[in-house]
């Protein structure tokens, strides 16, 4: 499946297990998914979520309507691998108690949304006295 990407000239330089960006968008899902490393690539060769079918189904609807940097897509799924086809969206991932906008590049391919959205803060520990 070939998708159509927008690449800026910094994100050329990227390569991923050796691949550029182009080679990775213009490959076979399955070529991708043996590239990953093991605890990606056993989700995927699962099969997706239905949850994670619908956010799929969102983000390559909006990269067709070509609003791919413009649109913010709101999200629960969290444990969404990061492909190469999301390179260049905003996705906001739910922590918990808020949706925290995680502005997709290269560098994150193969990670969880999770990973880019915490749900937790450290907490100060102010000592009075």
């Amino acid at each position: 499946m070939a998708v159509e990407i927008e690449i800026p000239p910094e994100w050329r330089k990227f390569r991923y297990r050796g691949k550029t960006l182009e080679e990775l968008l213009n490959m076979p899902m399955d070529e991708f998914i043996e590239l990953l490393p093991a605890r990606q690539r056993r989700s995927l060769k699962r099969g997706f979520t239905p949850a994670q079918v619908k956010l799929l189904a969102k983000i390559r609807s909006i990269r067709q309507k070509g609003l791919a940097g413009k649109t913010v897509i709101r999200t629960h799924v969290r444990d969404m691998i990061i492909l190469p086809e999301m390179v260049g969206m905003t996705i906001a991932v739910y922590n918990g108690r808020e949706f925290i906008p995680v502005k997709i590049v290269p560098e994150m391919i193969g990670h969880y949304l999770g990973e880019f959205s915490p749900t937790t803060k450290k907490q100060l520990r102010l000592c009075v006295k």
